[in-house]
């Protein structure tokens, strides 16, 4: 992979095959699969929200039509098109839904390597800063279910792309037709994930002010005038979606705006984002820790002592631990965390009931040593500019130079011509790119505001972070060196281990409480009559109900009932008001004494790789034993 040109025939003939078959960017690819199916990421019951989506997809298969259950705000779209293919070929289950995932997720490594090499980085890099953003834990979770992100992210990736070679193409009919595979691509696949229609929105009126910009109007005519007419269509396909999807019913629609909005709060959630961004992204983050040496050394002595009291102020004094957190952050639907699952189901059953640990203070420690080093690497490397700058491999030129940029251009665009070369480097220089991404992310963030009136969880931030990797490569590599170190590839190989491991034991858990749900209803228990968590408990109320009974809903008029309290002193269940049909008796738990004790059932044990002792899941009474219906265990 590296870039170093060679004159040898034999050196000349694999660079020449790996240009043309794009055997890094397949590389990417092959690395995301294989670490899906190393980890056996299934399960029969739904992850997180994907249990109704895999549902409507069943629906869609079996009637050709699209119906809300009650509790899908996104349009879905080409999601449930492609996840009832699957069903048509394979047959339902819930794992043969959620491979419909794993094949977008390849895809989605591939072009992004393609698209860190059209940006300006070089093949090696990119394929090494496309490694560490799709074997992220975060990505292998995601793109192992049914969910929406990793599918609006392949809007926004194609998007990025099509933009890109549109800016770079040699003639106008290749400038049009790269536009308006942007416009398509992102209205089609952004049916999945709205916000991914930001593509559209943000990020194609970008690439046509880059186009006609220096003065370029009149030459580029024609060229505007097609591309303001692709994004206008566009525009108008996002209405008509929007239209049609306010009035399906069963929909539950989510205000733009909320009721109120405290400020100190959203601020807050914005700020752990932030502070999880360089852990979610260590491979890139780390090796700027390097520029510390750049850095006076009465600096390096404050950045030290900053690093003791920040340790000092998230591990003793409890009051201000949430102010100082250390990686990976401790939120209630958080992907990656402590407990090494996904943490929408650190509660079963009782507030009291949570899970062993994965992660130990010593384990974050230093992983939030690592993160905050690469950031102060990162900053101290923007402050103290070396005079001397390192020689580019194979350029023969500094930092910054025409050269650099040919040079650079001309590999990711597979040895076109100098002139060609030139043209390229100059329109993916540091401003271009900032015209390019930067109005996106912050209409992207500006989105997200609202949502952080109540929880955002770290997989709203997969587009954003997808953008900070190309950022970084390029960085590095026009900052520090023209290669990303060998520290990087095996950084990059770590956070694969870890992936891998955290995607198999939250599949594992998953596995375990189906396992104990079949377990009590072979001994006669209904299905009603269990709190499997709720995840299983919208399943099963699915079974019962053509819909959920949510609030949200709007149409029909009256689909919404309000479901009568729980009695009191039993063991209060989750979301009981979207599920009426559930009147839970027993219940799924990490302690065998919550709720009002122990049930009669054999404890579930499920394997947690990485760590030194397996899980225990219990079944445990919603009521006392005297207060259970005649032939209930």
């Amino acid at each position: 992979l590296r870039d170093s040109e060679s004159a040898g025939p034999f050196t000349g003939g694999c660079l020449s095959l790996i240009r043309r078959y794009r055997l890094p960017a397949l590389l990417c690819a092959l690395a995301v699969l294989l670490c899906e199916l190393v980890s056996r990421p299934y399960a029969g019951m739904g992850v997180c929200d994907d249990g109704p989506y895999i549902l409507m997809a069943q629906h869609l298969a079996r009637t050709g039509h699209i119906a809300y259950n009650g509790w899908a705000a996104p349009m879905l779209g080409w999601q449930l098109y492609l996840g009832a293919a699957f069903i048509k070929l394979f047959g339902f289950s819930y794992s043969t839904v959620r491979m419909s995932t794993v094949l977008v997720a390849t895809a989605v490594a591939w072009l992004l390597q393609r698209t860190l090499a059209r940006a300006g980085t070089s093949e090696r890099n990119a394929t090494l800063g496309t490694l560490a953003f799709v074997l992220s834990p975060l990505y292998l979770m995601l793109a192992a279910t049914y969910m929406t992100d990793i599918f609006g992210l392949l809007a926004v990736v194609t998007c990025l792309y099509g933009c890109l070679r549109s800016l770079q193409a040699g003639g106008e009919r290749a400038t049009v037709a790269w536009l308006c595979f942007a416009v398509a691509s992102n209205a089609i696949f952004g049916t999945a994930r709205q916000i991914a229609w930001l593509g559209i929105l943000v990020m194609v009126p970008c690439t046509l002010y880059l186009l006609g910009s220096h003065g370029a109007w009149r030459s580029r005519r024609r060229v505007l005038w097609a591309g303001a007419g692709a994004a206008l269509a566009g525009a108008l396909f996002i209405q008509a979606c929007m239209e049609w999807l306010k009035r399906q019913p069963y929909l539950v629609a989510e205000p733009l705006l909320p009721k109120s909005f405290p400020v100190a709060h959203v601020l807050s959630q914005l700020g752990y984002l932030l502070l999880d961004t360089p852990f979610l992204l260590l491979p890139l983050f780390a090796v700027f820790a390097i520029q510390l040496r750049r850095a006076p050394a009465r600096v390096l002595a404050g950045l030290g002592v900053l690093f003791c009291g920040y340790l000092f102020l998230a591990l003793y004094p409890s009051h201000l631990r949430g102010y100082f957190p250390l990686e990976p952050m401790l939120f209630n639907g958080n992907w990656v965390s402590v407990h090494g699952i996904y943490e929408g189901v650190v509660s079963l059953s009782d507030w009291r009931s949570t899970p062993p640990l994965f992660l130990h203070t010593g384990d974050r420690v230093i992983l939030t040593l690592a993160s905050l080093g690469g950031v102060c690497g990162l900053l101290c490397g923007a402050v103290y500019r070396e005079r001397a700058l390192p020689t580019l491999r194979g350029a023969g030129v500094s930092r910054g130079g025409a050269g650099a940029k040919a040079h650079f251009a001309g590999l990711s665009a597979g040895g076109a011509g100098g002139a060609r070369q030139e043209r390229r480097a100059a329109e993916m220089d540091w401003r271009s790119l900032g015209w390019l991404l930067a109005p996106f992310c912050a209409a992207y963030v500006t989105l997200l505001l609202p949502r952080s009136t109540g929880e955002i969880f770290d997989r709203y931030m997969l587009p954003l972070l997808m953008l900070a990797a190309l950022a970084l490569v390029r960085r590095y590599q026009q900052s520090v060196s023209a290669e990303l170190p060998m520290a990087a590839a095996a950084l990059v190989a770590l956070m694969a281990i870890y992936g891998v491991a955290v995607t198999h034991n939250m599949f594992s858990l998953y596995r375990a409480r189906v396992a104990l749900a079949d377990e009590l209803r072979a001994k006669g228990v209904p299905g009603s009559a269990v709190d499997g968590g709720w995840e299983y408990n919208l399943n099963v109320e699915l079974r019962h109900a053509d819909h959920l009974n949510s609030p949200g809903i709007r149409l029909p008029t009256g689909a919404y009932r309000p479901t009568p309290a729980p009695p009191a002193g039993i063991c209060q269940m989750l979301w009981y008001d979207e599920t009426p049909h559930i009147h839970p008796l027993y219940g799924v738990s990490f302690q065998p004494g919550v709720c009002a004790g122990p049930a009669p059932f054999a404890p579930v044990h499920y394997s947690r790789w990485l760590a030194g002792s397996p899980g225990t899941l219990y079944a445990v009474r919603y009521v006392p034993a005297a207060e259970l219906p005649p032939g209930m265990p």
